[in-house]
């Protein structure tokens, strides 16, 4: 039986996972500046109290995940002031 060598390019493979990490950063970045600004038009003068759990829900909706206070809190005051977002995601280099 023949012998095959197999080689494992270690800087391609980390190379090609920055991107694909990248990417989809940049896509739940993209998804949740919409999810953000969407609700900033919509409880634009509403008490943050009454964000807070619509944002929860839909943060996790999007990100896959919960966001918790300080954070929660400071994203749902900006939604009550009107504020506009861009969710921009830290690349890997």
């Amino acid at each position: 039986m023949a012998r095959s060598k197999v080689t494992f390019n270690t800087n391609a493979f980390k190379r090609n996972l920055r991107k694909v990490v990248n990417e989809a950063a940049g896509e739940v970045g993209r998804k949740l500046s919409t999810m953000l600004n969407g609700m900033s038009a919509q409880f634009k003068g509403r008490p943050v109290e009454e964000i807070k759990p619509v944002l929860q829900q839909r943060w996790a909706a999007v990100a896959g995940g919960s966001i918790t206070d300080p954070e929660l809190s400071q994203y749902a005051e900006q939604i009550a002031g009107g504020g506009s977002f861009n969710i921009a995601a830290k690349t890997l280099s």
